[in-house]
């Protein structure tokens, strides 16, 4: 920069008698200071002290041109020592009374340079910027209303430095608050209309070229929501005891009071409470929501007074139980609207990083133009409280579950709004949203809040029409697979007994309960007592062997010589009924027998037997027919319930087919209910928003007693 420019000559001609000269002097001057190795040449040559005195003396654009270049050297941090208190005065009556908005431009960006460097070099050591500017403003009582009046500029730029300018006033004001009452200035910019002009350039189609003033005038607002929060309530302070007293006259308590005969008026014994406030010193109830929750009160009692007092008396009509606590509501109504706008979070900068933001519905949703009408929210949310209060029959163990509802519907309706609908629009929908629409949008969000940990495992119900809050339930899709898991063990378990092997007992039958019918077995004339069973470790075989007696060790597989291939098994049937209660646990109720059994139940296996079996006994043209019929390849016959649901059952889920035994079916639904069961004790009360129980006393017991969760089972 300094190649193109020779800047001892640019310096002479700020001093130039000819003003087309200096103007063009410190047109260039303007576009070169902004590099800070040129400022140090432009200050080490002297040229400060020319630029202040055209800031001083100059008009029109020369003007214009001084002061850009005057702020960008500030924001350098350079040139303090001559920012004297008549350049203050100078730039304070150009804001106030220049016309052209170049000059304006200009002169609202230097002071907002001061106001924004409170640290600087100055004769007033400890001064902030503020208090540089607040003699010359005192003076220029038109400077805070005509600043504001330049928000609604059609000059963007202007409209940018004014609200730039406002921000850096309330944020000094906020941060030396101990030497400046800043509620004062907070006030006078509210009365003066800057909440509307700002909520109306946030909905505007200039909000792109106005993004970084209107998000830092948003965070601001969080600022001052937090210090009000941050403050305690204390009566000694005598803005906050006139608020205190003022609800009470506001409640029109006298007028629901008889006068004594003597003349005498009787003291209300309740005269908080009937307010909605839990006790008679309502300063402390304000723990939570500090000033700004006294402030939320009043704001709705005094914009709506005679709604107020008519709201107190409908009230007092209903039964104890069953009142709405007002001002316990308004609180609540605050801290919702705390948590919705995220005030505790901050964000200083955020207007930067949205600033950047390529996307277009990031950039739409950063910007929040219904915190501005915080007041106006709290009354509908208020309302809104008191409206389901009522719907829903609410009695007072009920609160916190409308407060739920009340933090929903702010979701739904304040936090789906777009940048440009209109606070009425909002206020409308928040006094007509329909109850039922609010618990199905209850329940929903429950679902989706706990479905990252327990996926579709569980659902909430209301318990009946009056009940707001949530039942914890259990899905159809959980207890299907929680079946289905059972299903599978159980099948495990079934096969694992066939793995293991069994006895059974041989009925006084010949060829037909023998196995396969062969050339070996047709000459069997006498049948053997016992016959043993054991699947193979494939799984692919059922190994069998008969034997005159039951031994006590139980054979090896190696040792049954006869097996039937799985493939080959076409079905397996029984005569046990599918609802037949076990007759006992174990699978041996008959544990010996002295000779043939003489039990009933069967179990019959049918299958195709391979072709070569038959080749040698039948012609070859009936030979193809032959290997296709299906034939009984075994007869097994259990001594048990138990015994015949184990192998029935386990060579029907061997097979891939379904079980049919009662017994199958009960232990199928014992280990899906004891998963249930375990799945539901995860769950703790306060995840799914429900109140926790009381648990039972200990006194009177000894140490032989239990706690019942069979409920659980039915999500109770």
């Amino acid at each position: 920069m300094m190649d193109s420019i020779n800047v001892a000559e640019l310096v002479e001609r700020l001093s130039s008698d000819e003003e087309s000269v200096r103007k063009m002097a410190v047109f260039k001057l303007q576009n070169a200071i902004g590099d800070p190795s040129f400022a140090d040449v432009f200050i080490n040559e002297g040229g400060l002290p020319k630029l202040r005195f055209l800031a001083l003396h100059s008009t029109g654009n020369t003007l214009a041109y001084c002061l850009t270049s005057l702020s960008r050297l500030l924001e350098l941090d350079k040139g303090w020592d001559h920012v004297t208190d008549d350049l203050i005065n100078r730039i304070v009556d150009l804001v106030v009374a220049q016309p052209l908005v170049n000059v304006n431009r200009g002169a609202m960006s230097v002071m907002a340079a001061i106001v924004g460097h409170p640290n600087h070099r100055s004769s007033q050591p400890g001064v902030t910027g503020f208090q540089r500017l607040k003699p010359a403003i005192d003076v220029q009582t038109q400077f805070l209303p005509m600043l504001v009046e330049k928000i609604a500029s059609a000059d963007h730029a202007l409209c940018a430095n004014a609200l730039q300018l406002i921000n850096a006033l309330m944020r000094d004001a906020i941060a030396n608050d101990a030497a400046f009452e800043w509620p004062r200035l907070i006030k006078q910019l509210q009365e003066l209309g800057v909440i509307k002009s700002v909520y109306g350039l946030m909905q505007s189609s200039a909000v792109q070229d106005l993004a970084h003033p209107l998000l830092e005038f948003q965070s601001l607002t969080k600022v001052l929501l937090r210090k009000w929060r941050e403050e305690k309530v204390d009566l000694e302070k005598s803005d906050h005891r006139r608020a205190i007293r003022g609800l009470h006259l506001a409640s029109n308590s006298e007028k629901s009071k008889s006068d004594d005969p003597k003349g005498s008026k009787k003291v209300n014994p309740a005269k908080w409470r009937r307010l909605g406030f839990d006790t008679e010193s309502p300063a402390w109830e304000f723990e939570n929501t500090g000033f700004l929750g006294l402030m939320d009160l009043t704001d709705f009692v005094y914009k709506n007074e005679d709604g107020f007092q008519k709201l107190l008396l409908e009230q007092s009509a209903e039964p104890a139980e069953h009142r709405c606590p007002i001002a316990r509501a308004s609180l609540a109504v605050t801290n919702v609207l705390y948590d919705h706008f995220d005030v505790e979070k901050a964000d200083e900068n955020e207007s930067h990083r949205y600033v950047q933001l390529e996307s277009r519905t990031h950039f739409e949703r950063a910007f929040k133009p219904l915190l501005l009408h915080w007041s106006r929210l709290h009354s509908s949310g208020l309302n809104a409280f008191v409206r389901l209060w009522k719907a829903a029959g609410a009695e007072a163990e009920d609160f916190e579950k409308i407060e739920e509802l009340v933090r929903i519907l702010i979701e739904q309706i304040v936090g789906q709004a777009t940048r440009t609908k209109d606070i009425k629009d909002v206020e409308e929908e928040l006094a007509e949203f329909d109850i039922q629409r609010l618990r199905e949008l209850q329940m929903e969000l429950l679902e989706l809040t706990y479905e990252d940990a327990w996926g579709h495992h569980l659902r909430f119900a209301h318990r009946s029409p009056h009940f707001v809050g949530p039942r914890l339930t259990v899905t159809r899709q959980v207890r299907e697979e929680l079946n289905h898991e059972a299903l599978v063990f159980v099948k495990e378990q079934r096969i694992r007994c066939l793995l293991q092997g069994a006895w059974f007992p041989q009925a006084l039958n010949y060829a037909a309960d023998s196995g396969p019918i062969t050339s070996k077995n047709l000459s069997r004339t006498v049948p053997s007592t016992w016959r043993f069973a054991r699947l193979s470790h494939n799984r692919r075989y059922l190994h069998y062997a008969d034997f005159e007696e039951k031994t006590s060790t139980e054979p090896r597989l190696d040792a049954l010589p006869d097996k039937i291939d799985l493939s080959l098994v076409s079905s397996v049937v029984s005569n046990v009924s599918a609802s037949a209660p076990s007759t006992s646990s174990s699978d041996s109720t008959l544990t010996t027998l002295p000779g043939p059994a003489s039990t009933s139940t069967k179990i019959t296996i049918h299958g195709y037997l391979p072709a070569s079996s038959h080749a040698r006994q039948t012609s070859d043209a009936s030979s193809s027919a032959q290997a296709r019929k299906e034939s009984v390849l075994l007869q097994l016959h259990p001594q048990s319930h138990t015994q015949a649901s184990e192998w029935l059952d386990g060579l029907l889920m061997l097979l891939n087919q379904q079980p049919i035994t009662a017994d199958t079916s009960k232990l199928v639904n014992l280990i899906g209910g004891y998963g249930l069961k375990i799945r539901l004790l995860n769950v703790r009360f306060e995840d799914v928003g429900l109140e926790e129980p009381t648990l039972p006393s200990r006194e009177g017991l000894d140490d032989d007693y239990y706690y019942d969760i069979g409920g659980m089972e039915a999500g109770v």
